[in-house]
C-alpha cells in the first residue's frame, strides 16, 4: 500500500500539468531547449538551484545536506523523444510535427520533479542530484553528463522506466544484467552488374545478400549456447535498380544484441568470418562495419537490495516484481553503472484492464497514476540509500 504522504492531490495534479505540457512539446535527442526550460523553471519554482551548460546537456537540480560529507545520491531521468506521428488521440497529444514521447520520458521527468518536491519539502540526511539527461534514444547522453564531471562525487545512482509489461503499482527490481548490449553492423556487397538476361557475365550482389541473410542467422541458432540471450537482426536491405539488371552492389543494416561479453565478440567474429566466406565464394568483396553500441545495464547487489525496500515501501510486497531474463533492448544508463553502483528499475504503466502497448509505438500512453508510484520511489530511495551508507 502506497504511504500516506504520497497521496496529495495537490501534488499529483502539478505532476499531470507537468506530464502533459511536456507531452505536448517533444523534442529530439540533443534538442530539448524548451524542454529544459520547463525543467529549469518547475526546479526554481521548488527553491532547488541547478546547472545548465545549454542545449545538449543536461539539468541537474542540487540538493544539499547540511552534513558536508554525507553521500550524494543522484536520480537520473531523460529528456528526448522519439521521431514518429503520435496516434493517442489525447487532448494533450504532441503538438511537434513527427515526434511525440513514445517512450515515456515525459513521465520520467515528472517522477524525478515530484520527487524533488518531496525531498525538498522534507530534506534527506544526504546529498541529492537531480540529473535530467539529454539523447538517451539516440547519442548515449549519459557519456556528455560524465564527461561533464558533473557526477564525480556521487555514491549511488538510480533511475527507472514505464513500461506496459507491468501494470500500475508494480515495480521491477532486480540485481544484475537488465538489458543488452547492443551494437550495430554495416555490410556492403560489391558484385559486379550486368543484364538479366545474361547471368553468366555477372556477379549477383542480391543473390549473396540472400546467403547472407541466411547465414547469419545460424550464429544464434546453432554457435550461441541457447542459454545465453542473443539476436541478431538485419533491418534494411537496399539494392538493385530495375527488374532486368543484376545488382552490382547491396547494402544491409542490421543490430547485435547481446548480455555477454563473450557472446558478443563470438558474434562479431562469426559475421566477419561468415562475411569473408561468403565473399570468396562468389567473388565479391564485402566490408563490415560494426559500431558499439550501449554497454549492457548491470545492477550493484548493494544500491538493488536499497531500491528493493524502498519499493517494497511503496507498492508493497505484492506490487514488488522480479526479472526472469533481460530484457533485450538497450539503454545508456549502462555509462553510469560503468562509473558507480546504482540500480535501473521499472515502473508498471498500464492500467489493469487496458491491452499491452509497446513501447515506441504510435499508439503508446500511460496511467498518470504511475507518476506517484515513481515519485514516490524516488524519494524513498535516496531516504533508504542515506541510511544504508550513514549506518
Amino acid at each position: 500500500m502506497m504511504i500516506e504522504k504520497y497521496k496529495s492531490e495537490h501534488l499529483y495534479e502539478w505532476m499531470i500539468e507537468i506530464r502533459r505540457k511536456l507531452h505536448r512539446h517533444p523534442e529530439l535527442a540533443f534538442e530539448e531547449i524548451e524542454t529544459a526550460k520547463v525543467l529549469m523553471e518547475q526546479l526554481t519554482r521548488l527553491g532547488i538551484s541547478y546547472d545548465y551548460a545549454g542545449p545538449g546537456h543536461a539539468v541537474i537540480g542540487k540538493l544539499f545536506s547540511k552534513n558536508a560529507v554525507a553521500p550524494v545520491v543522484a536520480l537520473r531521468a531523460d529528456m528526448d523523444a522519439l521521431p514518429g506521428t503520435e496516434n493517442t488521440h489525447l487532448p494533450f497529444a504532441s503538438c511537434m510535427q513527427g515526434r511525440m514521447h513514445a517512450c515515456g520520458h515525459d513521465a520520467h521527468m515528472t517522477m524525478v520533479l515530484g520527487a524533488a518536491a518531496l525531498l525538498k519539502t522534507s530534506p534527506p540526511p544526504c546529498h541529492v542530484l537531480f540529473v535530467f539527461q539529454p539523447a538517451e534514444e539516440k547519442g548515449g547522453g549519459a557519456r556528455v553528463v560524465l564527461e561533464s564531471g558533473a557526477l564525480q562525487s556521487v555514491s549511488a545512482i538510480f533511475g527507472g522506466h514505464v513500461t506496459h509489461h507491468y501494470r500500475v503499482g508494480e515495480i521491477m527490481v532486480a540485481d544484475g544484467v537488465i538489458t543488452a548490449q547492443s551494437d550495430r553492423f554495416k555490410i556492403h556487397i560489391k558484385g559486379k552488374g550486368g543484364h538479366g538476361a545474361r547471368p553468366h557475365e555477372a556477379t549477383d550482389a542480391i543473390v549473396i545478400t540472400g546467403l547472407l541473410i541466411t547465414a547469419l542467422q545460424t550464429l544464434v541458432s546453432r554457435e550461441i549456447n541457447p542459454v545465453y540471450p542473443a539476436v541478431v537482426t538485419i533491418g534494411t536491405v537496399h539494392a538493385g535498380s530495375a527488374p532486368n539488371v543484376i545488382a552490382e552492389e547491396a547494402i544491409l543494416e542490421g543490430s547485435i544484441r547481446s548480455t555477454l561479453p563473450e557472446v558478443r565478440d563470438h558474434i562479431h567474429t562469426g559475421l566477419r568470418r561468415m562475411a569473408k566466406a561468403i565473399g570468396e565464394l562468389h567473388n565479391a568483396k564485402i566490408d563490415i562495419d560494426i559500431t558499439q553500441g550501449y554497454p549492457p545495464v548491470v545492477n550493484t547487489t548493494r544500491e538493488s537490495q536499497i531500491a528493493h525496500r524502498a519499493a517494497e515501501k511503496v507498492v508493497g510486497r505484492t506490487g514488488l516484481m522480479t526479472l526472469d531474463h533481460p530484457s533485450m533492448g538497450s539503454e545508456d544508463f549502462s555509462y553510469y553503472l560503468q562509473k558507480m553502483p546504482g540500480c535501473y528499475v521499472r515502473f508498471g504503466a498500464r492500467r489493469h484492464e487496458h491491452e499491452y502497448i509497446p513501447l515506441h509505438s504510435p499508439e503508446f500512453d500511460l496511467n498518470e497514476e504511475v507518476l506517484k508510484v515513481g515519485a514516490a520511489f524516488f524519494d524513498e530511495v535516496v531516504r533508504e540509500t542515506a541510511q544504508d551508507y550513514l549506518s
